[in-house]
């Protein structure tokens, strides 16, 4: 890396290689780089999730998460048809359990219509040939949500962007990128054996795509981002084996619209497994990936801050309640029955969990929608969480189309 580089992406999720797969699609001969912090790709919120190709339907008509998880979710289809990628489009029942639950359904159903989507009511009869065992209410069903291995899509598109002529540098975490005017210096850090080694590389665009630790890359950068990271802990179970017929496909609550979390669902996979969750707790470490997980730095510098203090009041009946949740079986069986009334608490077994980077605002509001800051030859991503692995393709293509014009306008030096 010791050239002056093109493009210069730090993360390797699934939204910084789409955007360096997709930069090297329209600039073929650009020397591109991917950093990324781990010994592999997909380590975090790409690879540790239930792998839903999510519809749209949820997202304010015109936000970003609308366009893109609509554009992003039609061009995954396409990838994983084109690539031979297990992939499968069952459709998602999303359930009223009472009567306001149904005027909440009755508002996504227009949103839904209102983003471009099939989405049609079933009756009783409909849903009980569909799901059998979900209880409802009333629901609707929504043809065009799908499942993928979203780890299996990252992989394929750091072979894509090899092939392309980039290429993928795990083991280099990036510890600041500075815009200098006509260039970005990065400072990188990487292992040398035994030693930590500090190099500066260089490029003429860079894109910060370093999830969970995207604010923290902004503010060592010399910026004062408008949000800031606090991490949620999803925590899922599964059905064991012998009980999986109890779902056929997607089965979804009515979320709550003041909130970005959809509530515990059941998700058949690609591998048939079906997941039972998440319940969305607050995580005290950026990967705090078990219950006990804590991060001393990171604790007193969230403490710190007024945002995280106005969230903790705003939503803390919803904290207190998922955290009760974390720690019981029977709570969460409990919400679970809810749409699956013959779920019995030896049906769920351990399936693991995710890290959500959700942004906060300053007035200590959950921000709804992705975050694309640009300042000069940077863009910073600094709030993609999910639906952003559906629509990573979307952000990649945007990303690279907003980079390649940059470059014609400005120029190259």
């Amino acid at each position: 890396m010791d050239q002056m580089l093109d493009l210069l992406v730090v993360g390797g999720g699934i939204v910084g290689l789409a955007t360096a797969d997709r930069f090297l699609e329209r600039r073929p001969d650009a020397t591109v780089v991917v950093l990324e912090k781990e010994d592999d790709v997909a380590r975090h919120q790409t690879g540790r999730n239930s792998g839903v190709i999510h519809s749209g339907i949820y997202y304010r008509p015109g936000s970003l998460k609308a366009r893109f998880a609509r554009e992003g979710g039609e061009a995954l289809f396409s990838l994983a048809k084109a690539w031979g990628l297990p992939h499968a489009r069952p459709g998602k029942a999303l359930v009223a359990r009472d009567g306001a639950e149904a005027e909440r359904l009755e508002a996504l159903y227009v949103r839904g219509r209102q983003n471009g989507l099939r989405v049609e009511w079933i009756g009783p009869d409909d849903l009980r040939t569909k799901e059998p065992h979900v209880r409802a209410h009333r629901a609707l069903w929504v043809p065009e949500t799908g499942v993928i291995d979203f780890a299996a899509v990252a992989r394929a598109l750091r072979e894509a962007i090899v092939r392309r002529g980039g290429a993928v540098r795990t083991g280099h975490r990036a510890l600041a990128l500075f815009d200098e005017g006509a260039r970005v210096r990065a400072v990188v850090r990487r292992q040398d054996g035994d030693r930590a080694v500090e190099d500066v590389v260089f490029a003429r665009r860079a894109v910060n795509a370093a999830g969970l630790w995207s604010d923290r890359l902004a503010r060592a950068s010399g910026l004062r981002p408008p949000v800031r990271i606090v991490p949620f802990r999803g925590e899922y179970f599964e059905l064991r084996p012998e009980r999986r017929s109890l779902i056929r496909g997607l089965v979804y609550p009515v979320p709550d619209p003041r909130l970005p979390f959809l509530g515990v669902h059941f998700t058949r996979g690609v591998d048939g497994a079906v997941h039972v969750g998440p319940n969305a707790v607050l995580a005290w470490a950026r990967e705090g990936y078990g219950r006990r997980a804590f991060d001393f730095k990171e604790a007193v510098d969230r403490l710190k801050g007024p945002d995280f203090w106005r969230m903790a009041w705003r939503y803390r009946g919803l904290g207190r309640e998922t955290m009760l949740r974390s720690w019981s079986r029977e709570r969460f069986l409990r919400e679970a029955r809810t749409l699956v009334p013959a779920l019995e608490a030896e049906d769920l077994v351990p399936g693991g969990a995710g890290v959500r980077a959700q942004a906060v605002r300053r007035d200590g509001t959950l921000e709804d929608d992705f975050v694309l800051l640009e300042t000069g030859r940077i863009v910073h991503v600094l709030n993609a969480p999910s639906p952003a692995a559906t629509a990573a393709l979307a952000i990649g293509e945007a990303l690279a189309m907003k980079i390649d014009q940059a470059a014609c306008i400005g120029g190259k030096d």
